[in-house]
């Protein structure tokens, strides 16, 4: 008997339950490895053959090449850990959150100093607001095509 999970009805949002964590505990593995330097530096020499050592899907290991951290996240990775993707690179919480609403890092800051986003609209499926899929990214970063993935 599987569990009833009410909210996986929250628009733009992941819940890390169990599910997600044995979904993403190899993702979530090589993320902690970053916490290494030797690791960090044979994962920029070559990623892909530091990710080709990791028992993860193929979907898993192209979203961190892409750093699609959203994608990230639905396929069972914590941002807890990806922050170490992150760190690896060189960006901050901030610039990686932003990077996950199509925001930039300006845009970001602001809407968390002015409270955050909205809960009008964002509910359930189907309601307009802002986290919904239909607006996603949203932002300057997400309307640029640069091109950058990173």
């Amino acid at each position: 008997m599987s569990l009833q999970k009410p909210y996986k009805d929250i628009p733009g949002t992941v819940i890390f339950d169990a599910e997600q964590s044995r979904l993403g505990y190899w993702l979530n593995q090589f993320c902690m490895s970053l916490m290494k330097a030797d690791n960090r530096a044979r994962f920029k020499a070559d990623e892909r053959a530091y990710l080709d050592e990791w028992a993860m899907s193929e979907e898993q290991k192209q979203a961190v090449l892409d750093r699609d951290l959203n994608r990230c996240i639905a396929l069972g990775g914590n941002i807890y850990f990806l922050a170490k993707i992150g760190a690896t690179d060189g960006k901050s919480f901030q610039q990686m959150a932003g990077s996950m609403t199509g925001m930039t890092e300006e845009e970001y800051r602001d809407m968390m100093l002015a409270g955050g986003r909205s809960a009008e609209g964002n509910r359930y499926p189907g309601e307009d607001g802002d986290a919904q899929p239909q607006h996603q990214p949203q932002g300057k970063a997400g309307q640029a095509n640069t091109g950058d993935k990173h």
